[in-house]
């Protein structure tokens, strides 16, 4: 696979060698001029491949982007509890039910991902967590309106009996 990558460049130099000597024509008298081209090596190793990218870029004025980080780092408790009780002055009203029954449902999942990621551990969580498994469990994966309506009771439980155990714990959205 590396030699490849060698033939390519290779490759990739002569075009740009022959396309610069073409370019280089005296377009009154249609003949080429002088033109002074520097012979680039061909890199002996992925190291030294990466190395004279690097250096062509920065001569050439070019900047990388920056890399951006592999995760994003988790969610804050604090932050997706308060995503939570805002949903508490809602209620499953026509034109909004569908709405309401699913933000709860995101802002349920929201907080438990943020709780199994916080720096306390899950073990700190484990009841909020346990109520939303037990929730999961009898949403047997069906997210659906209909489903969620059915639900509804349960649901809307979990987040209030969620609600009243952070009220409990208010170090860890404070």
């Amino acid at each position: 696979m590396f030699t490849s990558s060698v033939r390519s460049t290779a490759v990739a130099v002569i075009a740009l060698a022959a396309l610069c000597v073409s370019c280089g024509a005296d377009p009154s008298t249609d003949r080429p001029q002088a033109v002074t081209t520097t012979v680039a090596t061909v890199p002996t190793s992925a190291a030294d491949a990466a190395s004279d990218a690097a250096s062509a870029e920065a001569s050439a004025g070019v900047t990388p982007p920056p890399t951006a980080p592999d995760v994003a780092p988790p969610e804050r408790v604090r932050d997706a509890f308060a995503g939570l009780q805002a949903t508490l002055g809602d209620a499953c009203t026509p034109g909004n039910c569908a709405y309401f029954l699913g933000r709860v449902y995101d802002e349920l999942h929201r907080l438990d991902r943020a709780m199994k990621a916080d720096p306390k551990g899950a073990g700190h969580f484990a009841r909020p967590i346990e109520l939303i498994a037990r929730l999961d469990a009898e949403l047997a994966g069906d997210r659906s309106f209909e489903n969620l309506k059915r639900h509804q009771t349960l649901l809307v439980g979990t987040r209030d009996r969620i609600n009243t155990w952070m009220q409990g714990h208010p170090d860890d959205y404070r």
